[in-house]
């Protein structure tokens, strides 16, 4: 590849759109939900103090994430927007005028999703449920069939996956097709042995690129500590179409990772003059939106 001159600095000088962001990495308590919320509530006003305008919370950060048994989903599961944790995030983002995108256990008659509410200062705007469940997560979930559904803030266009759904490239480009300048991430990353560790996290690496070969930003927030056995990752992280913006953060601390990002570079998605990744797909080989259709 040759000379690939910066894209933010001279295509969007002078054209700005920037608002900060945090990734909050926290430590919840299995089965305890009261005091996940309220310890969330506590660090959305930090973040909201520092001038952040969108967070993202861990997954399933409202009730933990290793379940023994589906009785103990159904007795931790809510309706999204209608149970108290989505009432709670919509309190605090009145509060503090910002918007909150964060994992939550949800029911829905008979069935649960691991899914992601997003929420802000007039209410509840909207959820995903985790397209691509993980591991024994199938023991408890169904898959979720909502799409993959971009909303439209004031600041931006707005996409959410879940933490698995990064280790299939098609997720974050049907959402950048899609128009999403930021991917919010709510995710549970765990240790795997003599593969994803404190020392190599590859979790972070592997969005760190698909942010880049996508163009967007994204908000990786993960928890951290140990439940029920299960080691999790800490290392979150914002992310740009040129790598880290901020983090990775700590192994095992609760933190507010917090940076300013211009969303008008998520919108110039070439590199060069004559390198412009999206323009340079062969959609006569391939659909434009790989197949994906919207569910009606």
């Amino acid at each position: 590849m040759t000379k690939a001159t910066s894209v933010s600095a001279e295509r969007v000088k002078g054209r700005e759109s920037v608002i900060r962001v945090a990734a909050i990495q926290m430590e919840p308590r299995v089965g305890d939900k009261a005091g996940n919320v309220e310890r969330q509530r506590s660090l959305i006003a930090d973040a909201a103090g520092q001038g952040v305008r969108l967070m993202v919370l861990p997954e399933l950060g409202n009730t933990g994430y290793i379940f023994n048994t589906r009785d103990e989903v159904a007795e931790l599961a809510e309706e999204v927007p209608g149970g108290p944790t989505c009432a709670m995030w919509i309190d605090a983002c009145r509060e503090g005028n910002v918007y909150v995108c964060a994992g939550i256990t949800e029911r829905d008659g008979g069935r649960f999703y691991n899914s992601a509410a997003l929420v802000g200062p007039g209410g509840f705007i909207g959820k995903y449920r985790k397209v691509h469940l993980w591991d024994e997560e199938k023991l408890f979930f169904e898959p979720g069939d909502l799409g993959l559904p971009v909303f439209h803030l004031p600041f931006g266009r707005v996409g959410v996956m879940i933490c698995y759904d990064g280790w299939h490239p098609e997720v974050a480009r049907i959402l950048a097709l899609q128009g999403a300048d930021i991917i919010c991430d709510p995710t549970c990353w765990v240790l795997v042995p003599g593969i994803v560790t404190a020392e190599n996290p590859i979790s972070a690496w592997v969005h760190m690129a698909s942010a880049h070969v996508n163009g967007v930003f994204m908000i990786c927030a993960d928890r951290c500590g140990v439940e029920r056995g299960c080691t999790f990752l800490g290392n979150s992280c914002v992310l740009g179409p040129a790598g880290f913006v901020a983090g990775p953060a700590s192994f095992d601390k609760t933190e507010v990772l917090s940076a300013e990002i211009n969303l008008v570079q998520a919108r110039y998605k070439h590199w060069t003059d004559l390198a412009d990744p999206f323009a340079d797909r062969r959609t006569d080989l391939y659909d434009r939106l790989l197949g994906y259709r919207p569910p009606r």
